[in-house]
């Protein structure tokens, strides 16, 4: 008798698992990860040109939550790490997160290693849109300037961003029947049509426009605020939430579509909940910091390399994953060639060049 209750219990482990989001080995691996994204935070926050010690970031932020009554570290301190140190965190954690979990769910939906946001359009449709507000800003749109201020090429990018996602995928029912190849062809026709109207806009750009555009596609996390990581927030907050949900789905399309279908894998709903949670995180992300590749396609990797292919696992994985990378990515931007400033799409993409082809190189010799 207790053989056989010992017997059920194993059998049903996995279904109760599969009821919970994050299974063990699942859990271990956020708890490693998570360590590994809190002292990538404090490194961060504590870098700098005006540099602030543990002890003293400790104290800080002991001193604002009222833990201590009184504080020995000068104020000047105090000020840099709440105004301008810990917007700038957040917003690298936010947008990493964001784009790390996009590439990997879009990886999962084409069954393609390389896949990343700039198929779907996400990434050319806010840089378009941001070039027009860059261009045509005084001209015509003098009242969203008003209204948005300083956010309003945000504002325009993040629409770009949904408009170009929302045509590739209706284009797809056009000119098929919408299954994942039509959709990555007609993903690659518009980035192409967008690239196009792209680069005839920086033709017609003068000096000072053709800068603006140059710095805006290099990304930079300079102008972080607690504004902007309020606006970011609820974006990738909902991306990164419900997107481990449809990671069953994802694990059974891996056996190709009709297979899934067959299993019970609602193909439309899928394909439309990934884009859209991909398109809320990378577009929101992409509106505030500009163009900043090579995370959403080499953290999957990693993931998937360390702890297997799962997507219980790599969606999870891949959203602190990307929130480290960036982390770390920014910190070095910003203190490498101090007291000037690396736009951070150089430095991910720098550095993701070479270590993702390392990582071909790694599964070729595997399989050989």
């Amino acid at each position: 008798m207790l053989a056989e209750i010992e017997r059920e219990r194993d059998i049903d482990k996995p279904a109760v698992e599969d009821r919970l989001l994050l299974p063990s080995s699942t859990g271990k691996m956020a708890w490693i990860l998570g360590f590994i994204l809190l002292a990538c935070v404090v490194f961060s926050a504590c870098t700098g040109a005006l540099s602030i010690s543990v002890k003293e970031l400790t104290e800080i932020v002991a001193f604002k939550l009222g833990l201590i009554s009184t504080t020995s570290v000068e104020e000047q301190k105090s000020i840099v790490f709440w105004v301008i140190r810990l917007p700038r965190v957040c917003l690298a954690v936010l947008i990493g997160a964001g784009l790390g979990i996009a590439g990997a769910s879009l990886q999962g939906l084409f069954r393609n290693p390389i896949a990343d946001s700039t198929l779907i359009g996400v990434t050319s449709g806010a840089s378009l849109f941001a070039i027009f507000v860059l261009m045509l800003n005084v001209k015509y749109f003098g009242m969203l300037t008003e209204l948005a201020g300083a956010y309003s090429i945000s504002f325009v990018a993040f629409l770009g961003a949904a408009f170009t996602t929302f045509l590739v995928y209706q284009l797809s029912k056009v000119a098929g029947e919408g299954g994942i190849t039509t959709l990555l062809l007609c993903g690659i026709a518009i980035n192409a049509f967008v690239g196009a109207v792209t680069g005839l806009m920086t033709y017609l750009a003068d000096d000072q426009q053709l800068r603006s555009i140059t710095f805006w596609n290099l990304g930079s996390l300079g102008g972080a605020t607690w504004t902007s990581v309020l606006a970011v927030a609820p974006f990738v907050g909902i991306s990164v939430l419900f997107m481990p949900y449809l990671s069953k789905a994802l694990n059974l399309l891996v056996l190709g579509e009709s297979q899934a279908a067959s299993l019970g894998v609602n193909m439309k709903a899928l394909k439309q909940k990934v884009i859209i949670l991909a398109t809320m995180g990378v577009g929101a992300s992409v509106a505030v910091a500009g163009t900043i590749g090579f995370v959403g396609l080499v953290v999957p990797h990693i993931i998937r390399t360390t702890f297997g292919p799962s997507h219980k696992t790599l969606l999870v994985g891949s959203a602190i994953g990307g929130a480290i990378v960036l982390t770390l990515a920014d910190t070095f931007s910003r203190t490498i060639v101090a007291p000037s400033e690396l736009p951070i799409g150089i430095l991910t993409a720098l550095l993701g060049t070479p270590f993702f082809i390392y990582i071909l190189w790694e599964q070729k010799r595997k399989r050989l």
